[in-house]
């Protein structure tokens, strides 16, 4: 419960000072998700991602929870649009091709300097029936 207050209340917090956009051509390059996890348990989790029009962005992901598991890859895109006179984002991922592992969520870029970004979404976890608050954070270029 902790966290999902400190996590709101940094969200409500980036949201008053801060906005994104998104433009075609940029890069971003990131971390998929650093919410909800102790940390002892933190690993690196890369992802890429490349913006086809001012709306929508897709990119790729690797991650692997332990030394035990293989990588997995899963594929991304976000489609921005408007709420509120704020810019928000529609997000879908799948991971390892397997439709019992599908997210689909929404969140918020939130840019930092121009270069760092913070992006605080809710995402479903299709398969699991469960929804997880989770933060990613990364450059764009």
């Amino acid at each position: 419960m902790k966290k999902l207050i400190l996590s709101l209340a940094l969200i409500v917090g980036m949201a008053i000072s801060t906005n994104a956009q998104n433009t075609k051509g940029d890069w971003y390059v990131g971390t998929g998700d650093v919410a909800n996890v102790a940390w002892t348990d933190w690993a690196i989790s890369p992802t890429i991602g490349y913006s086809i029009s001012d709306k929508v962005m897709v990119g790729l992901g690797l991650s692997q929870l332990d030394s035990s598991e293989d990588l997995a890859v899963d594929i991304h895109t976000r489609y921005f649009f408007s709420v509120l006179k704020q810019e928000v984002f529609g997000y879908a991922s799948i991971s390892e091709f397997d439709f019992d592992n599908v997210y689909l969520g929404i969140g918020k870029m939130f840019t930092i300097r121009k270069i760092v970004f913070i992006e605080p979404k809710i995402v479903y976890n299709v398969g699991e029936e469960t929804t997880n608050l989770m933060l990613g954070f990364g450059f764009k270029f």
